[in-house]
């Protein structure tokens, strides 16, 4: 059955494309126009500006195309539109913003003190990694996926809580934690870990999980969140089924699949530019290094 079924507004969100082009605008105004106002700032670079379109343009891959409707429908692409949200637009975000912009907005009074307690590397891992894996509790998705409000809210918390999870890590804003390159490496690799157990759930069951996926009536209650009620009243829908030749089971297992296996190429992608970062500049001062340790150690010696 095509997609076409759910009119234009269910397909292409034009109010989240709206706030997109709003949002847009105003971060150019920002960083353009008014960026004589701030009392300290840098011109706008070229690639912060492409971070920035990148990450609004896959934010409305994500939330506002035909995705946000499959991911209602199927749970393969709920998974792949959380994987992409969670861990691929914080990172334009974060790249995209300036630090000039980032420093005005976390030393705000009430932001900063926020900040301070939530971008902890430890934390942040392990709230980012809790609010997921709670979120795909069975019984917590279901109750979230049939209250529009409650599933509005719980994904924004989600999302700030992988922004402060990512920002320990690639911030460049004066003032604020900033990770060393080999604590990089191993903080990477325990948000690697740490969200295992949360996929394995998923892909190891050998029955479906959610209601909202296996259930006719609750699938076509949490479809409200996407379609209008009026469009959904006039369909004679029966499930996901109509949708997918896959099984309730196989739809489950890949999704699952699917959301370890982006987490793993994003990691990778930036475990690569961490470490050749720090490759790089291992390199470029090994002659420092050298001499710093030949002093430490005649240091040791004259002491003995």
């Amino acid at each position: 059955m095509p997609l076409s079924i759910f009119g234009f507004q269910a397909l292409w969100s034009p109010y989240l494309m709206g706030v997109i082009v709003f949002l847009t605008v105003l971060y150019f105004l920002v960083t353009k126009t008014w960026r004589k106002d701030f009392q300290v700032s840098e011109p706008l670079k070229k690639s912060e500006a492409a971070y920035f379109l990148i990450g609004m343009i896959t934010l409305y891959i994500v939330k506002g195309s035909p995705i946000d409707l499959l991911g209602h429908i199927m749970f393969t692409w709920h998974m792949v539109q959380m994987a992409l949200l969670l861990l691929l637009v914080p990172v334009f975000l974060i790249k995209g913003i300036p630090p000039w912009v980032w420093k005005v907005i976390v030393e705000a009074p009430f932001i900063n003190k926020v900040m301070k307690v939530f971008t902890q590397p430890l934390f942040a891992i392990l709230l980012f990694v809790g609010l997921f894996s709670f979120y795909h509790l069975p019984s917590v998705f279901d109750t979230i996926k049939l209250d529009e409000t409650l599933h509005g809210l719980y994904t924004f918390i989600l999302f700030l809580s992988a922004v402060n999870m990512y920002w320990p890590l690639l911030n460049n804003v004066e003032g604020q934690h900033q990770l060393k390159n080999i604590h990089k490496l191993g903080y990477i690799a325990a948000n690697a870990v740490l969200i295992t157990p949360a996929c394995a759930l998923i892909i190891f069951a050998s029955h479906p999980l959610y209601g909202t996926y296996s259930d006719s009536e609750m699938w076509l209650k949490a479809m409200e969140l996407c379609v209008p009620a009026s469009t959904l009243s006039g369909l004679s829908l029966s499930g996901p089924e109509l949708f997918s030749n896959m099984s309730l089971v196989s739809d489950q297992q890949v999704g699952g699949v699917l959301m370890k296996i982006i987490q793993e190429i994003i990691f990778g992608v930036i475990l690569f530019k961490v470490f050749r970062k720090w490759w790089n500049t291992e390199r470029a001062n090994q002659d420092e290094i050298t001499a710093d340790a030949l002093r430490e150690f005649q240091k040791k010696s004259t002491v003995q």
